[in-house]
């Protein structure tokens, strides 16, 4: 595999690999990652996600020599191929029903930033420097869903601001901003903690907050609240929702297993 993978306690952690070059993505990891989250919308094992870097940094986006040198010499029909490809991982990350947090260190940059977006969680270090390069390499900014989706994390203004410029974000912005849900000197033990804590509760439930999150996007006001009606009357019949009235009953802690 061109990342890590591991298992522990209902919680998957990928790690993006290739420390010497501050975890760039490939050809063939971009194509990876999107077939491994594609496949964990339908893992029974696996309850919540921990994305991070290896060796104090999250990614540098697109490796220069790997991927940016063989676009220049691409035809037309190529590039659109390889700008889907990347835009399907995007797309694959906030299908798969499992609540995915992202543990960003160090250097999280063009598609590593975008990788974070995606998630539904972000906790950045002290020292996690965020940034979308996309016109420093004579790009748009509208790279894997960017425009759509950072405006609606840290605001229009802002957004356009980083897009345009391509300038660093330090943590404090980042967690100020709204980009960062917080932060955390050792991140990936706080991101593995909420990932437990995430995969021990009604997982079910996460999976469709998850889902309306996603599709409520370009509803009516009208519409979502109908589909939350609809939404929430099927986590009603769920032995999770049983079992956590049972627990109050009873004074108890509720065990929730996800059905």
């Amino acid at each position: 595999m061109s990342f890590g993978w591991e298992v522990r306690d209902g919680v998957g952690f990928v790690t993006l690999t290739g420390a010497e070059r501050k975890n760039p993505l490939t050809f063939e990891s971009y194509a990876a990652l999107r077939d491994h989250f594609r496949a964990l919308e339908y893992s029974s094992e696996v309850h919540a996600i921990v994305i991070a870097g290896e060796a104090g940094n999250f990614c540098s986006g697109g490796d220069v020599h790997d991927i940016i040198g063989p676009l220049t010499k691409m035809t037309m029909p190529e590039l659109l191929a390889f700008t889907r490809m990347t835009g399907d991982l995007v797309k694959a990350i906030r299908a798969c029903r499992q609540v995915v947090i992202a543990a960003v260190d160090g250097v999280c940059v063009g598609a590593g930033a975008m990788i974070a977006c995606a998630s539904d969680l972000r906790l950045g270090s002290p020292s996690a420097k965020v940034a979308f390069l996309f016109t420093r390499v004579g790009l748009a900014g509208c790279d894997m869903g960017a425009c759509a989706m950072l405006p609606r994390i840290i605001g229009q203004g802002r957004a356009a601001e980083l897009l345009y410029t391509g300038r660093s974000m330090g943590a404090e912005e980042a967690e100020r901003w709204g980009f960062f849900n917080r932060l955390a000197d050792d991140v990936v033990a706080e991101a593995s903690s909420l990932a437990s804590s995430l995969a021990s509760g009604p997982t079910f439930a996460h999976s469709m907050t998850k889902t309306m999150l996603e599709q409520e996007w370009d509803m009516s006001v009208s519409a979502a609240i109908e589909s939350e009606a609809q939404a929430q009357a099927i986590c009603m019949q769920t032995q999770d929702f049983t079992r956590a009235f049972d627990a109050f009953v009873a004074k108890e802690r509720p065990v929730f297993e996800g059905n």
